[in-house]
């Protein structure tokens, strides 16, 4: 059995879940199997014989996602390759005292979760902010953005000034989208004039007759003046 990470006590149920449902889900959709000490929070794992080298990277992920309050239906979409895991400590940024932490909690969550939301629409991450930290998933590019503006928020910056950030982000993406399908569309192959002439039964003789009557009309003319073409 080796050992995986540490959760804090109180997500210990969370983590088992009702009936051990949770863990169960876990250990279907990666292969290992779990041990929760439900008194210290240590989580440890037994690797099945065969296992793929990717899922044993995310596993982890997905516990500290849950541990660090990600609900575990959200915490499994770190399972795909294109998913990745961002933990912050508010601590970082406003120091050890709990009322620096719970404001800063605040702004990052904003009125009725309003910023939170914000964030997550705009970049297509899961964020799930408790105690003092904030864990963020979301593939490579919704992930750089929503740090992006969470650190912003961890600045200090104001809520308008990180969504004006996230929209013009978003416009850029679009617009660089647009130019990449436009690439693909202009890079498409030519249609192959073999198999279109297959089609079209004469098209071959058709164009080689008129190939031959442009080749005579463009050659030049050599006769001296009074000459008549034999």
């Amino acid at each position: 059995m080796e050992p995986l990470t540490r959760i804090p006590r109180e997500r210990i149920a969370v983590l088992i879940g009702k009936g051990g449902e949770t863990r169960k889900s876990i250990e279907e959709a990666t292969g290992a199997k779990l041990h929760v000490d439900s008194t210290t929070g240590e989580v440890s794992v037994v690797w099945p014989v065969e296992i793929d080298p990717v899922l044993r990277l995310k596993l982890p992920d997905i516990i500290r996602a849950i541990g660090r309050g990600l609900a575990p239906n959200r915490a499994l979409r770190l399972i795909a390759d294109d998913t990745f895991l961002r933990i912050y400590d508010i601590r970082e940024w406003v120091g050890r005292k709990g009322n620096h932490t719970r404001r800063m909690r605040s702004r990052l969550i904003g009125r009725d979760g309003r910023i939170r939301s914000l964030i997550e629409s705009f970049t297509g991450t899961e964020i799930a902010i408790h105690g003092s930290t904030v864990v963020v998933i979301g593939d490579e590019v919704g992930l750089m953005t929503a740090c992006t503006a969470i650190e912003g928020l961890l600045d200090g910056a104001e809520h308008s000034t990180v969504i004006r950030g996230m929209e013009r982000d978003v416009r850029r993406r679009r617009i660089e989208d647009r130019s990449l399908d436009s690439y693909v569309l202009n890079e498409a192959p030519t249609p192959n004039v073999s198999e279109f002439e297959d089609l079209v039964p004469g098209l071959a003789e058709k164009r080689n007759e008129r190939n031959a009557s442009r080749t005579t009309s463009s050659m030049p003319d050599f006769r001296q003046p009074g000459e008549e073409s034999e």
